[in-house]
């Protein structure tokens, strides 16, 4: 056993000795530091997946320590320009703190319900049991948050699965999670941006149309793993009985989070900077319903690091000098999919509406669905592995989740073949609204 171990660790230390050749090569061809650095924490991720919290916390030391010796911040030089950064994005990374922390309750809380227990009396016996319960998956993101609709949907597999769930099928929830919110102004903090920018949300749900293909190309391939992995339960356990307050406090919390996004971003998106309102409001419903049932309070230590881990790497693509984007073309939104698997996508969307130009359907399934082919590429992704330790392997998500990617190109050049590419007018002039701050957007995504 401990040859074995012994070899791998070779073999990542000798993988991981290739990414340094290479990324002294690409310095050496005038690539900026700052991408070679964060380059290799992504190369370290996929190398060490047993030790992903170190490598993005070292990798943030390194980002931090270059840029104060050398290049400095987009908000000016030295200590200085890093705290106005850091003022800049805390309200982001709060609100991100605040919700994958709170989710990890809300998820234990709809699994201690025992509603994913009997499930298995509605779910069809085969692999169509497993794509039902993507279906259910994309619809409950369209209208609910990805995070949210992939921690029930982990929650619910990990039940009618008895605990084993390929890593296909877990890239295959994190897709379903993320398709269906890409169609949706409600459903993805990248098209919640877009609408509060003054994009029309008609404009928005045109993506659903690569995104329904989609879902069939990743769902049946990746149920069909499933299946053969570890088959559905077939029959519902004898005598479970659902705890309904325990769903009353799962809708309370989700339709609090709805309700205190859509009030902050559309009422009052003016001050949504200064303050983490939806991670507030996710954490006084919480705590307001712990008065009826009490949460599983153990769960957070786990918790909290998986979420400071993703917190890193949203720091490190956020120091990363991306000022400007290529002209705005349908190829370049097809890049910006397999981009946002790497980078945040909220300055990636930001950027786009700032350019203008795009056909706002297509960057909104780009930015949106890209991200699942990576498991950190969104935060439903770094959700689901806190519940699936296993699947904090790149190597693995993508030879397993093999048809996640297949699915975003399939569905991009059908949406443009159906429909075409229509850039849109400058919807600055159709609507005046004002500019939105990052902080605001950072909603449920």
């Amino acid at each position: 056993m401990r040859s074995v171990a012994a070899r791998l660790l070779a073999r990542e230390r000798g993988l991981f000795a290739g990414a340094m050749v290479v990324a002294a090569a690409c310095v050496a061809l005038g690539v900026p530091v700052d991408f070679v650095l964060f380059g290799l924490i992504l190369a370290g991720v996929a190398l060490f997946h047993h030790h992903t919290f170190q490598v993005a916390l070292i990798g943030l030391v390194a980002i931090v320590v270059y840029k104060l010796g050398f290049t400095g911040f987009k908000t000016g030089p030295g200590f200085g320009g890093l705290g106005l950064h850091l003022a800049h994005e805390w309200v982001i990374l709060t609100n991100l703190l605040g919700l994958l922390l709170g989710f990890a309750l809300l998820s234990n809380h709809f699994e201690e319900s025992k509603v994913p227990a009997v499930l298995p009396r509605f779910l069809p016996d085969d692999w169509k049991g497993g794509f039902v319960l993507l279906l259910m998956i994309f619809v409950l993101s369209s209208f609910l948050d990805n995070i949210a609709a992939a921690l029930i949907g982990g929650t619910i597999a990990g039940t009618v699965f008895r605990g084993k769930v390929h890593i296909g099928y877990l890239a295959a929830i994190v897709a379903a999670s993320n398709a269906g919110g890409s169609g949706s102004v409600v459903g993805d903090t990248t098209t919640t941006m877009m609408w509060i920018d003054g994009v029309d949300p008609f404009d928005v749900l045109e993506a659903f149309v690569a995104a329904g293909l989609a879902m069939v190309i990743f769902g049946i391939p990746a149920a069909m793993q499933q299946q053969r992995y570890s088959p559905i339960t077939r029959d519902a356990a004898v005598g479970v009985r659902i705890d309904w307050p325990r769903v009353a406090i799962v809708a309370f919390i989700l339709v609090t989070a709805i309700a205190v996004n859509v009030v902050v971003n559309v009422k009052f998106s003016g001050y949504s900077d200064s303050f983490p309102f939806i991670g507030a409001g996710v954490w006084a419903a919480i705590l307001l319903a712990a008065l009826w049932r009490r949460p599983a309070w153990s769960l957070l230590p786990g918790a909290l690091k998986g979420s400071i881990f993703l917190l890193s790497l949203i720091l490190c693509a956020s120091l990363m000098p991306v000022e400007k984007l290529p002209v705005a073309s349908w190829q370049t939104a097809f890049g910006l999919g397999f981009v946002s698997a790497v980078f945040d996508n909220i300055p990636l969307t930001a950027l786009a509406l700032k350019q203008g130009g795009y056909d706002w359907g297509y960057l909104a399934y780009g930015v949106g669905f890209g991200g699942s082919m990576i498991w950190f590429g969104s935060s439903a992704g770094v959700a689901l592995s806190n519940m699936y330790p296993q699947a904090k392997s790149v190597g693995l998500w993508l030879r397993h989740g093999w048809h996640v990617a297949l699915a975003y190109v399939i569905g991009f050049f059908f949406m443009l073949a159906m429909i075409g590419w229509h850039p849109n007018p400058p919807h600055k002039a159709q609507a005046a609204a004002p500019e939105t701050p990052r902080a605001a957007l950072y909603s449920i995504s």
